[in-house]
């Protein structure tokens, strides 16, 4: 069963002392989907993590609010989806004030020094990353791994943001050392593909429902 969510300000994270090592995968879910499980299950694996925090957005920047569900019915969504006893469901950035992940980031270290993050995405984030507020600071403030996406791989591996670190990008076989590596460091990972997405599975309710 999944966790509730964890506040800062109210209580500290369940297992603060001992689990340090910590995935992050934030977005709208809206709704989340096998795609986000599938994801954070393949890095708790492949990354060595102990556990992967998803923070569901109150709203991103870059998304229109047309269609996007309360934020209450998003986070039910995720914890709906988020089996196991290693996956977290959150909206800290709702308590922090954050709006941009980059300021996010900063926010989570400043809270939680004795944590290591490694910050999640898929290969369309990779693409679009130039566009998002202190884009840089990401990946000078934590890890980064990058995950595969149908259509979206080659792009993402010479966008903007991968061309500009690539020097810090490490070999996949290394992927386990990621988070001991010293910063800027991130790596790109070619894994079992799923096709799901949150926009797929919205279009396939309002086909359901005419």
């Amino acid at each position: 069963m999944t966790k509730a969510s964890p506040l800062l300000k109210k209580r500290p994270l369940p297992f603060a002392g001992r689990h340090h090592r910590v995935g992050l995968l934030g977005g709208s879910f809206n709704p989340a989907h096998i795609g986000h499980l599938h994801i954070s299950r393949l890095a708790l694996d492949l990354l060595g993590l102990d556990e992967i925090w998803w923070l569901v957005s109150p709203q991103n920047p870059l998304k229109s609010e047309d269609g996007m569900a309360p934020l209450a019915d998003r986070m039910k969504s995720a914890r709906a989806m988020a089996r196991g006893s290693k996956l977290w469901v959150t909206d800290i950035e709702k308590e922090l004030g954050t709006q941009y992940t980059a300021d996010t980031l900063k926010a989570l270290k400043g809270n939680f020094p004795g944590h290591r993050f490694v910050w999640i995405m898929g290969a369309d984030n990779l693409i679009d990353i130039a566009r998002w507020n202190e884009w840089t600071a990401i990946f000078e403030t934590v890890h980064v791994a990058v995950f595969a996406r149908p259509a979206y791989s080659f792009k993402a591996l010479v966008s903007t943001a991968a061309r500009r670190f690539a020097r810090y990008r490490l070999n996949e076989a290394r992927a386990a050392r990621l988070i001991d590596s010293r910063l800027p460091a991130w790596v790109f990972l070619h894994i079992p593909l799923s096709t799901v997405s949150a926009t797929r599975i919205r279009g396939g309710s309002r086909k359901r429902r005419n």
